[in-house]
């Protein structure tokens, strides 16, 4: 049996709608044939083991790991295209935050602050913000303190109850949470924006061949366009998606080398 598992964006109040979203590609996926499809999501904090696992027909990883150490172990099959402020066609980019009641205007203010991040391994919770804080971090340390949260849920939560100053948030997650959580979001406020990067891709693993793969693209492409899964594609923020190759997350790279070109190897 194969996995499928889509944990970039997995809030609770949403799971029925993805799993529904699973059940419509799943059935199309048996009905081409193909083997092995999974009934059900793997749910699993583990990430490192779902976009590792040889037997993935379908996931969703963030670009940067999947850029930086999954290349032999996965490949994109599509971009998603969301339909959430800040995003552009296949990009999204990274919202900075601060507490609401916060006199902070904009990242410089920010210097000898206290900073969390879901984790070392984020494109929008680290790398993008390490990207920003480069020209004005001068080759030094530019926070206080980084608090790894584990997850932007968890980010937006300490900033908005003032025990750090600053977040680097997903900008497709801060849309959902200001849907599903509008008593959390109300309590911080957006400071700046990073630039655009490519949206988190959808994968498979490595072993996936080259017909499988396709047809992959196609059933994600009918699911983004059909009528009846409208409303399922609206609560997941899903407007449809572009084509992917591994190459295209190469530019989260070069965002790393740029910053340490330039003396800010590390958020630090």
């Amino acid at each position: 049996m194969r996995i499928a598992a889509l944990p970039m964006y997995e809030f609770v109040a949403i799971e029925p709608e993805t799993d529904r979203f699973w059940r419509a590609v799943r059935t199309r996926l048996q009905d081409a044939g193909i083997d092995g499809v999974p009934n059900e999501l793997t749910r699993s904090p583990d990430y490192q083991m779902i976009w590792r696992h040889p037997r993935l027909l379908l996931g969703q990883a963030c670009g940067y790991p999947f850029a930086k150490h999954l290349r032999n172990r996965a490949r994109a099959i599509a971009t998603p295209i969301y339909a959430a402020e800040g995003c552009l066609g296949p990009q999204h980019r990274s919202f900075f935050i601060v507490n609401a009641r916060a006199s902070f205007a904009t990242l410089a203010d920010l210097r000898g602050r206290a900073c969390a991040i879901n984790g070392f391994d984020s494109n929008t919770g680290m790398n993008l913000l390490r990207a920003a804080i480069a020209p004005i971090a001068r080759k030094q340390a530019f926070f206080s303190s980084i608090e790894v949260t584990g997850s932007h849920l968890a980010s937006v939560e300490a900033v908005a109850e003032g025990l750090v100053d600053l977040a680097s948030i997903d900008c497709v997650t801060f849309a959902h949470l200001k849907q599903l959580r509008t008593d959390l979001t109300v309590r911080v406020k957006t400071i700046g924006q990073s630039a655009l990067a490519p949206a988190p891709p959808f994968i498979t693993a490595r072993e996936t061949n080259a017909e499988v793969l396709r047809l992959l693209y196609e059933i994600l492409e009918e699911v983004a366009s059909d009528p009846e899964l409208e409303p399922i594609r609206k609560s997941l923020l899903i407007a449809g998606f572009a084509s992917a190759k591994d190459e295209d997350y190469q530019s989260l790279l070069r965002i790393e080398r740029e910053a340490a070109e330039i003396g800010y190897p590390e958020l630090c």
